[in-house]
């Protein structure tokens, strides 16, 4: 393809690109969220319940200068320097430059608009390496997660994650103990992004290589603990809820390491399992301890990350305990996945087009005879 064709073609790309926006997507509703998106980065909540008691025009002027403000701050000193100098070329009068020979004339709103575009592009060029980066980071992460739910005679089991971002803090996966034995873990670094897929990579690798090795549960939660602490950085944590199977059984050996308490569906019955121990990697003297539940055929457990009941609609309302328990609660006789699919059409009709706050996993065990 010659050069001209080449040039062409982009140009073609640029303009049904930009017909279709008009007349395929909702741009007002797209900037109103765009716009939320920003408000809530530039500003701290602190700050934006202080500007709510305020009346609407102090408010717009209030925002806008923290926006501009903490735009400022956040970029580079060189970049810092290209927009204060855009705006101070944009706020003063054009210049012109006289002699008998020649006249020339600056016009200070051009230079103003080609400086703002530079920053704009240096930023767009840092943010689309930085989402090359995470799409291959993403793209290693589901490499590690398991690409199909597990199968153990007796039981169903369902699987299920999603980041809130490319990447995300929550670990489901499971390790075949041996020829009668499944463990199944639910994991929740404390935040989200990069570093939290890290130390979840740091933990399911952990818990991997260590699982098959340990009999007692209390001990192997006290040793993953141990590394964590170890290898972990200061005020990071992640909560974890690791279940052993048996074939044919309906044995459940349990340990929770200050995750959600796992809810329990027996006939009609919806009981909540105990919280257990402090989080993995806050204090290096923990304890834990092991539950046993026994389930019997219909039984169904669900095992959550709190992406599940903080999911926030636009009117920023959790979704809820209530809610999630409403739904399991009429879910007897139905199949794991099937239970799983009903809270996630809830979850995604409850939120709307607010955008997704947190990490949301699941892991669903039903007990068939």
């Amino acid at each position: 393809m010659t050069d001209k064709n080449k040039r062409t073609d982009r140009d073609h790309v640029l303009r049904k690109t930009i017909v279709s926006d008009f007349t395929e997507g909702n741009i007002l509703e797209s900037l109103r969220r765009d716009f939320k998106e920003l408000y809530s980065f530039y500003i701290d909540g602190e700050t934006q319940e202080r500007l709510k008691s305020e009346t609407r025009f102090k408010r717009f002027v209030h925002a806008s200068w923290y926006l501009l403000k903490n735009l400022i701050l956040k970029l580079t000193p060189a970049r810092r320097f290209l927009l204060l100098l855009s705006i101070a070329f944009f706020l003063f009068n054009d210049a012109s430059i006289s002699d008998k020979n020649f006249h020339i004339s600056i016009h200070n709103n051009i230079i103003s608009y080609f400086l703002l575009l530079l920053v704009l592009m240096l930023e767009l060029k840092d943010k689309l390496l930085a989402h090359d980066e995470l799409r291959i980071g993403r793209t290693v992460q589901k490499a590690l997660l398991p690409e199909e739910n597990p199968t153990l005679s007796g039981w169903s089991i369902w699987l299920f994650t999603r980041p809130a971002n490319d990447v995300g803090g929550d670990l489901v996966d499971y390790v075949n103990l041996d020829g009668n034995r499944l463990g199944l873990a639910l994991g929740d670094v404390a935040g989200k992004g990069l570093g939290a897929a890290l130390l979840m990579s740091k933990l399911q690798s952990t818990l991997r290589a260590i699982a098959p090795d340990y009999e007692s549960l209390s001990e192997l939660g006290e040793r993953i603990n141990t590394i964590f602490c170890r290898d972990s950085l200061p005020n990071k944590f992640a909560t974890l809820v690791y279940i052993e199977l048996a074939e044919n059984s309906g044995s459940v050996r349990l340990l929770n390491a200050g995750h959600l308490p796992p809810l329990v569906l027996r006939g009609s019955n919806l009981e909540e399992l105990s919280r257990g121990a402090p989080a993995l990697g806050l204090l290096k003297t923990s304890k834990f301890e092991e539950q046993k539940i026994e389930m019997n055929p219909g039984d169904l457990l669900v095992a959550y990350s709190d992406g599940v009941t903080e999911a926030r609609n636009e009117r920023d309302e959790f979704f809820g305990d209530q809610r999630l328990r409403s739904i399991i609660g009429k879910s007897a006789g139905i199949s794991p996945d099937r239970v799983g699919e009903r809270i996630l059409e809830n979850v995604e009709r409850f939120v709307g087009e607010a955008p997704r706050s947190d990490d949301l996993s699941m892991v669903i065990i039903k007990r068939w005879s």
